[in-house]
């Protein structure tokens, strides 16, 4: 029987608004960890000062510096990072590594709701949402030519509950309390996983779009690129450790640096026995990380090191692609994202996008989230018809510009 102490994960607030938290977690090891523990942390909006890793291969040791926010909710924080810590068993005075059954996927549910249309209630609602911790898998987004919205979120639930009559009352309330009088209706059901994969629709990326979004060349001059950021030096050394491969990475610091990192690392199987992250300033950051692949040795064919090398190039070079695009009269914004092998995506970038055009306080006419396959990559795809009237006295490069600070966490 799995167990997992309550000091595994601790958090020791900051008693000066200047100061970083502190959160330590302690428990068994498992590739992955540290990508997993880094997206909760990221989508709780906290912005990470310096990060210490250490581990045995059985048993890891992080720490976690943090500058949070004043409604960061450090309880459900703490939750949520124990529960993303893998449990072990107690015998002969001996702790023990649980494996796990993978989990079963999530519930999907769809909240379905017409009301009036007004500048900001896409983000409003997606606002909520977070704070409810109901996780935004596809959603689409119609104006009618009244001024009316229908809005489809294909949703999980982090708490598991969305089933029960009480949750579905309690987001009642909420959507309720944003939207104000001018809701029309509002419905929750629970939907199969085939109609989950019929809310795509038939939603396409031309050959065009994906070549300018998408295309790796680019990245070798990434500081030609309004949306991307300066080149990392990323060197990779064998013989300062006889079982360890170091990777020494300096690049910009932006937000979800550590996660992109981290993901990174996952998806090539790849575990960090000892790392140090820290922050310069705002604008720079520096990693030691000592890693093995899954055999417990080095990485020392030439191949995989450059694959690796060139792999965490194009993450931190552009870990999102942002583009406005012309269609005739129509002005699309288009934000993508790497999806994990595990399935995951970034958290937050809906609600990043939405909070920016809140910002400009530019109107939204449709928007729909997809997923699509590219070269041999899975990417979350954010597609936002803007307003073209309404657009006229901001600028189109503009609001590239801020949509693309806002998901960096810059000043905009």
């Amino acid at each position: 029987m799995g167990i997992l102490f309550d000091d595994a994960v601790i958090i020791r607030q900051s008693e000066k608004e200047e100061e970083p938290s502190v959160i330590t977690v302690n428990c068994p090891d498992k590739t992955g960890l540290g990508s997993d523990l880094c997206r909760i942390i990221l989508f709780f909006g906290l912005t990470l000062v310096r990060t210490d890793v250490s581990t045995d291969g059985k048993w890891c040791y992080i720490v976690f510096w943090v500058v949070g926010r004043p409604n960061t909710r450090w309880g459900l924080l703490k939750k949520r990072l124990m529960g993303a810590c893998p449990s072990c068993s107690l015998a002969s005075g001996m702790f023990f590594y649980s494996e796990l059954q993978p989990p079963k996927p999530p519930d999907v549910f769809l909240l379905k709701f017409c009301c009036d249309d007004r500048r900001g209630l896409l983000h409003d609602v997606t606002e909520v949402l977070c704070e409810l911790e109901l996780t935004i898998k596809r959603v689409k987004v119609s104006t009618t030519p009244d001024g009316k919205v229908m809005d489809l979120f294909f949703i999980t639930d982090t708490r598991e509950l969305l089933h029960t009559k009480e949750r579905k009352e309690d987001t009642y309330d909420h959507l309720k309390a944003v939207i104000g009088g001018s809701i029309i209706s509002c419905e929750i059901e629970m939907v199969g996983p085939e109609i989950t994969a019929c809310s795509q629709g038939t939603s396409f990326l031309s050959d065009e779009v994906a070549e300018g979004m998408f295309n790796i060349e680019m990245l070798s001059k990434p500081q030609d690129d309004s949306n991307a950021l300066k080149c990392p030096s990323i060197t990779m050394d064998n013989s300062l450790s006889p079982s360890h491969t170091l990777v020494q990475i300096v690049c910009q610091d932006h937000k979800g640096l550590l996660y992109d990192v981290m993901r990174t690392l996952k998806d090539y199987n790849i575990q960090i026995s000892y790392g140090r992250i820290t922050t310069k300033g705002n604008t720079e950051c520096e990693m030691d990380l000592f890693i093995m692949q899954a055999d417990g040795k080095k990485i020392v064919d030439p191949s995989k090191q450059d694959a690796l090398q060139s792999r965490l190039q194009m993450e931190l070079s552009r870990p999102l692609r942002v583009s406005l695009i012309s269609r005739g009269p129509d002005t699309e914004l288009l934000v993508a994202n790497p999806v994990e092998l595990s399935g995951k995506g970034r958290p937050m970038v809906f609600y990043d996008i939405t909070l920016a055009l809140k910002m400009l306080d530019t109107p939204i006419f449709s928007a729909e989230i997809g997923r699509h396959t590219i070269g041999d990559r899975e990417w979350e795809v954010y597609r936002v018809l803007l307003d073209e009237g309404d657009l006229r006295c901001v600028s189109k490069k503009k609001v590239e510009e801020t949509v693309w600070k806002m998901l960096m966490s810059w000043k905009c």
